[in-house]
């Protein structure tokens, strides 16, 4: 049964929300205990939020998951194994959750609904909007970033905004991509508006754009954090290849909790920051 909870929580998919946490890191703000506590709180808010933007959207597209074939085996409502009744149950409980750690951290309540109401969109329509759907999917890390950003108040810069921008439509546009290559456009219906070559060229210019911007913010403010540049084009690379070679980059955490050299990259990533900033 708890399998089912978790299935249903998309609890795995919590690991997209430490970007709620970058503001920490790029604010050298390691050593202040009461920044983590709040950034902390933060992001275990986002994790709820997302867990109750996965239930309302498994509750929304039940009808087409009992369809297909691949989601009846991972989505316990398409499955049966839960009932939409004790679905809604579960939403009641994470909006509550939700309205209880805004009183506590007020500060972040703003994006967080921001997020929310842009997944209800997206949902109900947006979804069905070709390139605009994308641009919704990286908005949500933008406001994972922002969100960390106003817990422990400090400002987003606009380097970190058009990175994070960059970054997550470079990993929005490799979902797609290979959404249509492996079950073609009936799994999903936006995806009859896009080929392959087209999703093939946003992920180019994105994942060009992040490294860009990412390099120039390095070179002009942060000089010192030069040798971490390689490691960012090593996992962009090494990114395109598992997509290519192993045929995934369907799910971004997926790829990042299944493949240790790009894990190993990351995580050299960030002691190289937290050496710079200590």
């Amino acid at each position: 049964m708890m399998m089912k909870w978790i299935q249903l929580l998309r609890i795995r998919q919590w690991v997209k929300n430490g970007f709620v946490l970058a503001p920490i890191l790029f604010a050298g703000e390691l050593n202040d205990l009461t920044a983590w506590l709040h950034i902390g709180v933060a992001t275990l808010l986002f994790c709820i939020a997302a867990s109750a933007v996965y239930v309302l959207n498994d509750l929304v597209d039940l009808p087409k998951d009992r369809l297909h074939a691949d989601k009846l085996k991972k989505r316990p409502l398409a499955a049966g194994t839960l009932a939409p009744w004790q679905a809604k149950i579960a939403l009641f409980f994470l909006y509550g959750f939700l309205f209880l750690g805004s009183l506590w951290s007020p500060q972040i309540l703003m994006p967080i609904t921001l997020y929310i109401i842009l997944n209800i969109a997206y949902s109900l329509y947006l979804k069905h909007q070709p390139v605009l759907d994308i641009f919704c999917i990286a908005l949500g890390f933008v406001l994972r970033v922002y969100t960390g950003a106003q817990a422990i108040s400090v400002p987003v810069s606009s380097w970190m905004f058009i990175t994070t921008l960059c970054l997550a439509l470079y990993l929005a546009a490799i979902k797609r991509r290979q959404e249509l290559q492996q079950r073609g456009s009936e799994s999903r219906q936006v995806l009859a508006e896009y080929t392959v070559k087209l999703a093939d060229r946003y992920a180019q210019m994105s994942a060009t754009g992040a490294f860009v911007f990412y390099s120039l913010f390095v070179v002009s403010v942060r000089p010192e954090m030069v040798m971490s540049i390689p490691l960012v084009l090593y996992g962009l690379f090494r990114y395109w290849w598992v997509v290519e070679t192993r045929a995934e980059g369907e799910s971004p955490t997926d790829v990042l909790l299944s493949d240790k050299p790009l894990m190993i990259t990351v995580l050299l990533w960030l002691l190289v920051w937290i050496q710079f900033v200590e």
